[in-house]
């Protein structure tokens, strides 16, 4: 018989289990490092142990889990996996329902900023458009994991979100994510065409340079575009070079990296801590990241959350272009995210009708540009529902 209960959830993490995690961080064992190297090698051990440090004996986690409870939060199991989301409905009656998906290394935390003003515009001095929020943890991540089979990749994902917006009752609703959430949430638009009014990403999947552009490829772009595109591909060029070996290794071996992860504090913080660093373009508030690597290590969901990398290397779709869709879709483009998004490719497996390019963000937006992300999604469902 299936379970299709909704349960109310609470995050309660027992005393035992900090106090674990304060008699690590007193016995960290440090490697050697070479001078004058900067980030070339990975994490600077001084920028760790500061930060390592400030974890220990300044950062205050029953803080962070008090904010954490100020939003209704629930789980639910589908398709044999636990989901856990916040849940947070508008006090505005003719608020759009929207499931917010976040990525790898990311969490539910990083919609913190950016929830009260979607859900709640009048209590943050403004009178625009209102949502009902989903905020879903993915299967194998957080809350909502660890997973307790294969085959959870970002299509498996899709299916148990539209199950569970169908369980809170939403017929209709937009979708918006970055990094994995993108691509689930791009699938969510694709697959529910009756259900999902449109779908807002600020990355979106196999829409930038992925091989040296030829000079016939060049040659119908416009200068604007044609210079996009050589930056599209340089910027790919240099992330296979030096910055993919994380997601190599978690598309090969996940089970032998979370050993690592699961035992060791300082190794957790270290693999999130310098993705929080690269792919930004300012960092990211210590306590923010830190509440954030909090849920990967309370939970001890390292190796799961890695898995979502293997399923897809492994899948029989992986390799091909994006599957065609139809959906109504925005891409709000921050310039420092890993890649650069052309427009004229996302337009052949896309249906966009808002392309929103910013100064300023990087690949966390929610939590860099959180004024940014928040009106540009308001004006995406606004300009849909006109």
């Amino acid at each position: 018989m299936t379970d299709d209960t909704i349960r109310p959830f609470r995050v309660d993490i027992a005393q035992g289990e900090l106090d674990d995690l304060y008699d690590r961080l007193d016995r960290v064992r440090w490697p050697d490092e070479l001078p004058g190297v900067g980030w070339a090698y990975g994490v600077p051990r001084d920028h760790l142990k500061e930060l390592v440090r400030y974890w220990r004996h300044e950062y205050d986690w029953r803080e962070a889990e008090a904010r954490l409870n100020e939003w209704p939060q629930f789980m639910t199991t589908i398709d044999g996996a636990d989901v856990h989301f916040a849940h947070i409905r508008s006090p505005e009656p003719d608020a759009t329902p929207l499931i917010l998906t976040h990525g790898w290394p990311g969490s539910i935390v990083e919609f913190a900023d950016v929830a009260g003003p979607l859900a709640d515009p009048r209590a943050y001095g403004g009178e625009a458009d209102a949502f009902h929020l989903v905020i879903p943890g993915i299967p194998g991540f957080g809350f909502s994991g660890p997973t307790r089979e294969t085959g959870w990749e970002f299509k498996r994902v899709a299916g148990a979100f539209a199950e569970l917006m169908r369980r809170l009752g939403y017929q209709r609703y937009g979708a918006q994510g970055g990094d994995w959430g993108a691509a689930i949430s791009r699938e969510l638009g694709r697959t529910q065409k009756d259900q999902v009014i449109g779908v807002h990403l600020n990355l979106i999947p196999g829409a930038g340079a992925t091989t040296e552009p030829t000079e016939e490829e060049l040659a119908p772009l416009s200068p604007a575009e044609r210079e996009r595109t050589l930056a599209s591909w340089e910027r790919a060029r240099r992330w296979a070079a030096d910055k993919q070996g994380y997601a190599d290794i978690q598309a090969t071996r996940p089970q032998t990296l979370s050993y690592a992860l699961t035992d060791s504090p300082v190794g957790q913080l270290a693999w999130i801590a310098e993705k929080f660093t690269e792919w930004t373009e300012g960092g990211i508030d210590r306590d923010r990241l830190l509440t954030n690597v909090m849920i990967y290590w309370l939970t001890r969901t390292a190796g799961s959350s890695a898995r979502i990398y293997y399923e897809r290397a492994h899948a029989d779709y992986w390799g091909g272009p994006p599957e065609p869709s139809d959906a109504k879709t925005a891409l709000a483009a921050f310039p420092q995210e890993n890649f650069v998004p052309l427009r004229h490719i996302a337009d052949r497996t896309n249906t966009i009708v808002r392309w929103t390019e910013f100064d300023h963000g990087g690949h966390f937006a929610a939590m860099e540009q959180p004024d940014l992300l928040v009106n540009d999604i308001r004006a995406f469902f606004r300009q849909i529902r006109a």
